[in-house]
């Protein structure tokens, strides 16, 4: 009779083992068909478009020696246009699988200044509620919970120290300069530092930004969902301009972009971002 009991027993057991090691699979598997076969992998990070040679921080003593007079310099207002893009980058977990979030707009505008050899303003402006990933479950929380782009339209950034280029860089160079500035998004205002790297085209200036923003000092809620998906306490602001001597870009209104109409609106659907798609930041005049 024990042996008859044992035997129900035993495949119960057996049972509940399948069912247990079917589940942590699962829980494996999902995510990591999710992340890296239907998600697919993140835009690669903004660049310039491309440079033949490079200057040292806050130095641009290219061999040519190009000087800030004549048919080479660069004084005057340069205003934010087409081409430009900014965006967020995100590290995320989605139960124990890594993938990277990204969102981006290219509803920038804004200008700055140069006089001689020096950045002496500069303001951009971007529409919050036009950053979109490609999620729209990301970009409904996004709009709401996170960024309330409703109650916050628009962040900015506003140059408050000067900018030395000491000599202007040729055409085809890329500088690499430190700027200050005041980086007001979601209410709050605080001050960065940050590296920018340049290179003057035939058609402007290209002017690239990496950000880090700790999301507590701007009063950011942590992205994370849950135990479901876990972010950083940190993400990066990437920021690449196309200056242009040209009228430039619209100002940013702070009214709803492409992609959202309110806090947790989100797009109506999936936006695939490619790696060449770049937001466009808007520089405001006169900054």
């Amino acid at each position: 009779m024990a042996r008859e009991e044992n035997g129900p027993r035993r495949h119960l057991a057996r049972w509940i083992i399948g069912v247990v090691v079917a589940v942590v699979v699962l829980a494996v598997a999902v995510p990591f068909i999710y992340i890296h076969l239907i998600e697919g992998s993140a835009p690669a990070k903004l660049s310039l478009p491309g440079s033949t040679n490079t200057t040292g921080a806050n130095s641009a003593s290219g061999t040519s020696g190009a000087s800030a007079t004549g048919a080479n310099t660069v004084d005057g207002t340069w205003n934010v246009g087409p081409g430009s893009v900014v965006g967020y980058r995100v590290d995320e977990v989605l139960i124990d699988q890594h993938t990277t979030a990204v969102g981006r707009s290219t509803q920038v505008s804004g200008a700055l200044t140069v006089s001689g050899t020096t950045v002496t303003h500069g303001t951009f402006t971007v529409s919050m509620a036009s950053v979109v990933s490609d999620q729209s479950q990301r970009n409904a929380q996004f709009d709401g919970r996170i960024m309330d782009v409703t109650q916050y339209p628009t962040a900015t950034l506003h140059l408050t120290a000067p900018i030395a280029l000491d000599t202007v860089p040729p055409i085809g160079t890329a500088a690499q300069y430190s700027a200050t500035g005041d980086l007001a998004m979601h209410g709050v205002t605080k001050s960065v530092t940050f590296q920018v790297s340049t290179e003057r085209t035939s058609g402007g200036i290209d002017v690239l930004a990496e950000i880090p923003v700790q999301f507590s000092a701007w009063n950011i809620s942590n992205p994370s969902i849950g135990g479901f998906v876990t972010t950083a306490d940190t993400g990066t602001l990437e920021v690449l301009l196309h200056l242009t001597r040209g009228a430039g870009n619209a100002a940013v209104s702070g009214g709803s972009g492409s992609g959202s109409t309110g806090p947790g609106a989100g797009a109506p659907s999936p936006v695939t971002v490619p790696s060449t798609t770049v937001p466009t930041l808007t520089i405001p005049a006169g900054g």
